[in-house]
């Protein structure tokens, strides 16, 4: 498995932080989901706008097919970040997650 983690700062003056939230819930993550190699994501955020976004791929080669689409997702949030998101990819060698989507 590996991870894409994007670390932001969101202009929690100017922005709702929840809001940003739903957007990304509402306009993104479909797209997010609908990619192969798609394992899950974690959006992270503190109540000053500092967090992180993390998603998960089940190869390198999935990962990479979707620097573009995280490219462009972070463009499209552009006008509410308080400085440019950093990028890293790594590669997840241990996880203890409970799945939260139920079953």
């Amino acid at each position: 498995m590996f991870a894409r983690v994007t670390l932001l700062e969101i202009d929690a003056v100017r922005t709702d932080v929840d809001a940003v939230v739903e957007r990304f819930r509402s306009g993104l993550l479909a797209e997010v989901q609908a990619q192969p190699g798609y394992e899950g994501v974690f959006m992270m955020v503190n109540p000053d706008g500092q967090g992180m976004v993390m998603t998960l791929w089940s190869d390198e080669a999935s990962l990479q097919a979707t620097m573009g689409l995280a490219a462009n997702a972070a463009d499209s949030f552009t006008a509410i970040y308080r400085a440019a998101p950093g990028r890293e990819s790594y590669e997840v060698k241990f996880t203890d997650a409970v799945d939260q989507r139920g079953g």
